[in-house]
Order: structure tokens, then sequence, then C-alpha cells
């Protein structure tokens, strides 16, 4: 500090000094981000003092053009400001004494610091601090006064809201950016985002006073927007973004404005200025204002009427042919975004019936962006495609001869050079919504949709386009599952090559394949009988992975459910083998829910005797270690409706239909299994596992070409029932088979129970055996 003094008219030693200051400050942050240092606690004297002193420092040498970046002053300032706005977030009681000295420089610095962007982000730090300090209720007598918050508003937070030249050219010449920053959140560093936030704070304590008072500067700009709309609609702009920020109480990302402000009559401003500008002839007529106009019904759509936000479908399909990318970019957004508003009943806002209408306009206009310049691989555009046809439904049948050949041309284009993965993940999406829609008003368009996808299927497989080939694999099983009669034979052509090595190596392909491969042996097992080596050899490969042993186990799965008993019987001891290789030297929890549920599988389909003698020609009387450090210790940890079921109907058949178990050399195990039974029974429901409405489910937003899979959300298959429909209730199956068994063993399973299995446990199965209206003795 002391240099900055001796040395403030020598320029070269004055850039040392000040970088190595932002350093300084840097370290600070760091060094006091997680918890406040005893050192820093007992010093912080001395460093708040410099802090005060260097945001009051103004040094010529140091300043530097009105076009260029940040200089040194404004990069140090920037991150006093991000440090004691961090201090006064998370260690108040000790920073107290400082605040009010640092607010009243801070926004001394506000008011003397021009709107040139080198300063952006200085006075966004600077701006967050105020808002801050303004949202903790003990420093709310800071801005209590009326002339305070006046000048606030007048000096700080319209001046920082107003839509300056930079805004502009980057609305005109990277819309792309323009809409990463505004609907994306990632403005976080902007100077809207920093006046928005001061206002949300400064409304949390003073919201009446906050709203008259904006509430005539708002006024003032609109009327002097209406003396004239070409030169002054920049007034208007700041005043719909002010609103937005006055209103908006509580946000997601999910629903918009979740909580608002009571005293802003929304519905009344819609109408009144938002309206107007949605409905005017002209799309291309003041872009910006366009772009607000539909930001604002995509923020208030859950609060606006219903009847509104339907009425705005038209208007936004009409702004879709906009020659601005941003606003027929944000207009293909909002479509999306109010397609999946829900009502009180949870049933869609907007219908089929209510989207049909404008069904031929809407994908007409969302088509021909993709011809326009910017907008060739617009993801918002595709998403909303997507959502439409989902939407739709089998509204969309007569325009499918439209609309498919458009989506195989950009699959063709994009296949080439496959650079945005959001835009190709809701390309595939659309396509899977195509063939789904279409093959269940008639399977007989299975082969059409073949006929159309194969040649680009092979295409990107031969060239080995790695980005779209899961996405490829996913398509293929939806339009096998829809064949009843067998394999057909261009699918067997393939599926020799899906065995291959190398496709097995790349992580993402791995859930993709497993799940086609499923798809061939459910559809004709026997097709696949001389290839179940070369399956098994897969399924050994995948348990070896901890990342994909559950993918090994689900191929082996159906493996066993749908091979014939005499095809896979060679091989079952050696598979038991190399599952129980596995659980010694690697067990996790997750290879353990998986191994247990596919033991389940296996006893319904070979019984449990079987089992039990397998496991005992491993190592003899391995199959009570089986019991005892596996089903007795692990079966509380399984989760999943289906896969409880599949695990509780396994227990009940060791537990009735094995007499091992229950005379035999592993009786002494009965009762514990039957209390892990009763225990898996009672676990809190997993409602993970219940169907949710894939129309309103969000494509996550962390899609990327990294190692993971993109499950395709619309070509998933609802899981099959492995019991067909014979065990309906698996508690009730319990109780049947109990009251069986007791009558093969009379006066044997009572005394077991009640000696051996806990009272609260004992109370459950009493209530399974008096509804199922079954006595044992």
């Amino acid at each position: 500090m002391r240099l900055t003094k001796e040395q403030e008219n020598n320029k070269d030693a004055l850039k040392v000094i000040f970088s190595s200051l932002i350093m300084v400050a840097k370290i600070f942050n760091s060094l006091n981000f997680q918890d406040l240092p005893e050192f820093f606690e007992d010093n912080m004297s001395p460093w708040m003092e410099n802090f005060y002193t260097l945001l009051e420092i103004d040094n010529p040498l140091l300043k530097t053009g009105e076009d260029e970046d940040a200089g040194l002053l404004e990069q140090l300032k920037s991150q006093i400001c991000d440090n004691v706005g961090m201090y006064a977030q998370k260690y108040d009681e000790e920073f107290a004494m400082y605040l009010p000295k640092f607010v009243t420089v801070v926004w001394k610095l506000l008011v003397t610091t021009g709107n040139q962007t080198k300063y952006d982000l200085l006075v966004s730090n600077a701006i967050q601090f105020l808002a801050l300090v303004a949202d903790r209720e003990r420093y709310k007598n800071l801005f209590d006064d009326p002339a305070t918050m006046s000048s606030i508003c007048e000096k700080v937070i319209i001046p920082n809201m107003e839509f300056r030249e930079t805004d502009e050219e980057l609305f005109e010449d990277n819309a792309e950016e323009y809409i990463r920053r505004d609907i994306e959140g990632s403005d976080v560093d902007t100077r809207r985002r920093a006046a928005c936030d001061l206002v949300r704070a400064l409304s949390r304590h003073f919201e009446q006073q906050m709203t008259a008072i904006f509430g005539q500067y708002i006024q003032a700009m609109l009327t002097n927007y209406a003396v004239n709309p070409p030169q002054n609609w920049k007034n208007k702009d700041a005043a719909i973004y002010l609103v937005t920020s006055l209103a908006s109480k509580g946000k997601t990302e999910k629903h918009g404005i979740t909580q608002t402000n009571q005293l802003v009559n929304i519905l009344e401003f819609y109408q009144a200025h938002i309206l107007p500008e949605l409905i005017h002839p002209s799309v291309n007529g003041l872009p910006v204002l366009k772009a607000d106009a539909i930001k604002f019904i995509m923020v208030f759509r859950n609060q606006l009427p219903p009847i509104i936000v339907k009425e705005a479908i038209g208007p936004l399909v009409r702004l879709l042919t906009s020659s601005s990318s941003v606003v027929h970019t944000y207009a293909a957004y909002t479509i999306d975004k109010i397609l999946l508003v829900r009502l009180t009943d949870s049933t869609a806002l907007i219908k089929s019936a209510d989207l049909s209408p404008f069904g031929t306009e809407l994908l007409a206009n969302l088509f021909s962006l993709f011809e326009k310049q910017g907008s060739k691989d617009n993801e918002y555009v595709m998403k909303a495609v997507m959502r439409s046809f989902s939407t739709l439904q089998n509204a969309i049948t007569p325009l499918m001869g439209h609309v498919l050949p458009k989506l195989t041309e950009i699959l063709l284009s994009v296949a080439k050079n496959p650079t945005k993965p959001h835009f190709n993940h809701y390309l595939f999406e659309s396509l899977s919504l195509c063939v789904k829609i279409m093959c269940r008003v008639d399977t007989q368009y299975v082969a059409q949709f073949e006929e159309m996808l194969f040649p680009i299927f092979q295409q990107i497989l031969n060239q080995d386009v790695t980005e779209f080939i899961p996405y490829v694999f996913q398509i293929l099983s939806m339009l096998l599952r829809m064949h009843t009669n067998g394999i057909p034979d261009p699918y067997m052509g393939l599926f020799t090559l899906l065995l291959a090595p190398v496709l097995w190596d790349r992580p993402a392909n791995i859930h993709p394949l497993v799940h086609l491969l499923q798809v061939y042996v459910r559809s004709d097992p026997q097709k696949v009988i001389d290839k179940l080596g070369s399956l098994l050899g897969i399924f050994q490969k995948l348990i070896a992975s901890k990342s994909n042993d559950h993918e090994g186990l689900n191929l082996l799965r159906t493996l066993t459910e749908e091979i014939p008993d005499q095809a896979m019987a060679q091989y079952i001891k050696q598979i038991f083998i190399l599952l129980f290789q596995r659980l010694t030297s690697s067990k996790t929890t997750k290879y353990v829910k998986c191994l247990l549920v596919y033991f389940g599988i296996f006893i319904y389909k070979y019984g449990a005797v079987i089992f039990l003698q397998t496991i005992d020609e491993i190592q003899p009387r391995m199959f009570g270690m089986v019991l005892d450090r596996i089903f007795i210790s692990e079966t509380q940890k399984v989760t999943g409706k289906t896969e409880k079921k599949i695990l509780a109907i396994g227990i009940v058949k060791l537990l009735c239909d094995a007499p091992q178990t229950i005379v035999g050399d592993y009786s002494s195990y009965w009762p514990p299994l039957l209390q892990a039974l009763v225990g898996l029974f009672e676990l809190p429901e997993d409602m993970t596992d219940e169907q949710v409405d894939e129309h309103f489910v969000e494509i996550d937003e962390a899609l990327g070409y990294q190692t993971t899979f993109s499950q395709l959300n619309f070509a998933k298959h609802a899981e099959k029932d492995p019991f067909n429909g014979t065990i309906p209730d698996a508690k009730l199956f319990l109780a049947q088979s109990l009251g069986k068994l007791s009558k093969e063993n009379p006066g044997q399973l009572t005394p077991l129970i009640s000696s051996g299995i806990a009272p609260a446990a004992q109370t459950f199965l009493i209530k399974y055996l008096e509804d199922s209206h079954v006595q044992i003795g």
C-alpha cells in the first residue's frame, strides 16, 4: 500500500504493484471463501481499511481507453467488491462495523462509473454487494428512506437496466451469445442481472414502497415510449425488464416465476403493453421489444390466466417467421415451455385439440427456420419441433409426409459433422416420436420407416459417427419391438456386427446395445441360440466392470428368461462361478442388488431346488453362506417396485419350494429369511418407478458427447412383467404359498414363526394371511 503512493507517478511500477494487489485480493477471497480463518478475523481492521482506501483510489495513469478492456484499477476494485460482498454474506457479525462505510464508498463508485463495457464486472459486483446488504434484515435501515430508494432507482437501477449499444450489437450480430446470456441465465456478471437482484432484495423488505416508487419511473418510461416508439423503444425495454424484476419473487428454470409481487398487476400490464407487441402486424419491427414480449409470457406462463396463455400460441406461431434470430428463437423456446404447462389436475394446458388448428403452420414455420442462416442447427427450434409432435400426437399423421423427409434430410446433413449435442438429441427424439405415433396408428408403417431410416443408419454405422451410434441402436430397438413375427432378415444381418468388441469398448454404446440385444432375444430366442456363447461372453466382459456390471446382469436376466432350458443348462454352473468370483473380488452395493434380482428371476424360472443344488455343486454347503451373507443381510437394500417384487417371489419360493430350507440342512435360515422378506415388503415404497407422462419430462440439459449415454425419452419402452401377470401381488403369493406349505408340513410353521422372527414382523405376516384369507398351523 505504501508503494502505491510512493510510485503514483511511475506508470510501469504501478502496473506491477496493482497486478500484485489483484493477486492478493484473489488469494484473500480463496482463503476466506470456505470459512473465516482466525488470522483474518484478528486482523480484519487493516485489511478492510486498505480495501476501503483502494476503492477510493483514482490514478489517471492506470485508466484505459474507452473501447479497451477493463484496466488494472477496475479489476482490483471489482475483486474488492466481490470480497466485501462475501464478508457481508458469510461473516455478517464480524463484518458489521465496517459495512456502512463500504456501502457509502460503493455507492459513490456506482454513481461515478461510466456505462462503458470495461466497467461491467466492476459495476455488477458493486451492485451485487448492495443487493447482499439490502437483503439482510439488520441493514434494512440503511435503505428505508424514500429519498434513498428513489436515488437508488434513478442513479443505479434504471441506468444499469438500459439496453446499451453493446447489447444491441450482440442482439443483431451474435444472437447465440445474446440468447445464452438472457434465457439460459449465464448473465450472472451483467449489469442487468445485478440490478434485477438489487430490486428483488429491496422488495423483500420494502415491497410496497418499491412498487410505488418504481411504478412512477415505469409509467414515465412507457409514456416516453408512446411519444415516439421507433425512437424511444429502449424506454419500454427497460420498463418491461423493471416490471419483470419487480414482480418476480421466486423463480425456477422448470416453472418460470413461481411467486409474484401481488402489488404488480401482471395481467393488466400484459394486456396493455405486452399483447400489442405480440399481435403487431409486423413481425420484424422493433425486434428487441418483440423478444421482450415473448420472454414476458414465457416467464409468467404459470401466473397469467390459462386462457391468456392459450391465446398466445397463435401470435407465437406467427413470430416464428421473424427474420431476427433472437425473436424466432424466443418464440420457439416459449412454445416449448407453454406446451409443458400443466393445469391443477396435472394435465397439459395445451392439448392436441388446442394445438391442431395451428399444426400445419406451426411445423411449416419451425422447419423453415432450419433453412435460415444462424438457425440451421438451432436447438431451441428442434426442441419445439419435438414438443409439438408430443402434443399433437395422432393429429400429426396427415403432416408426416411433409415433416419426415425434412427430418431425415437434416439427419443426413448433421451426421457429416455433429457439433450441437442438444440439437442432435432433440432431432433423434423427434424421429422417435414419429415412429411411435405412426406405428401406433398402423404397424404397416414400420416397414416404411425401416426403408427410409436403414440406409441413413447404415451410413452412420459405416462411417463410425460415434456421437450418433447410441441413438441409432435405440431407434432400432423401437422398430424391432414392433415386429410380432420374429426377427426380419435385415436385423439378423446386423446381429453379428452388434457383437463386435469394438462397439463394446465405447461406454456410451453399452446401455443401448444391451437393450437392443435384449429385444433380439425376446423377439425370437431360437434365432439367437447359435450365438449364445458370444452373448454370454459379453455378459462376462460387462460384469468384470464396476460401472457396467448391472448391464451384464440385465443381459443375463433376459437370456435366463427367454432362452430354452436345454440350451442354457450347459452354461449355468459356469455363470454362477463367474457371479460369485466377481462378488468375492469386488463386492459393491449396486452389484449385490442386481445379483439378488437376477437370483429372483433364476429361482422363478428354474425353481428353488435347482438354484440350491447349483450353488452347492460349486462348493458343499455354500448355499448357507449365500442365504446368510446375501439374501438375509442384503435383501432390504434392493429398491424399485419391479426389482423388489422379483426378489420377493424368489425368496417365497426358497421358503416354500425347497425342502432343505424347511426341514433339511438349511432350516435354521428359514426364520431370518422370512423376516428379511417381511422387511423388504415394509420398506417405504420407491416412487421413482411410477410412470411419468413422457411429454412432461424435461430432457437433461447436461447433454454432451462425453462417455455418458443419453437416453431417448420417447424411445423408452415399458418394462416387461417377468411373471406375465400370473403373480399380481407378492404378499398374496407369500400367504398362499405359506398356506400350502403348512398343509404339507402340519404343525411346523407356527413354532418357527413365533420363535424365529421379531414381533413386529409377525404382526405384518398375520395381516398378509388375514388379507388373503389363509390360515397356517
